[in-house]
């Protein structure tokens, strides 16, 4: 897992345990899976649309507010970014083992 996202993880899995007031990722837990799954929807829809005709900066945006609403909903399973990354490598015939972190 990248820095990045090993550290934005961490902030999400104790904004999970300890919600702080305001934050909107706490209001993502409190809202559920439902409206997590409804948010990664809408930013897969702003990727499409940037793709169709806005700058590869958007793009760019669009895809890591992808990134991070995966990783809420990664957290809210239990699961984590190892979990896609062992995924991956099985399906590409190099097979980490890697359980949630």
């Amino acid at each position: 897992m990248g820095q990045v996202i090993e550290d934005l993880f961490a902030v999400i899995e104790a904004r999970k345990a300890n919600p702080p007031a305001g934050s909107y990722t706490a209001q993502l837990f409190a809202k559920g899976e439902n409206e997590m799954l409804k948010k990664m929807g809408e930013e897969m829809v702003e990727v499409i649309v940037a793709a169709k005709g806005e700058t590869t900066e958007r793009v760019i945006y669009e895809l890591a507010d992808v990134v991070y609403h995966t990783l809420v909903f990664l957290a809210a399973r239990g699961l984590s970014w190892g979990d896609i990354e062992a995924e991956l490598a099985r399906r590409f015939g190099n097979p980490k083992p890697q359980a949630s972190d």
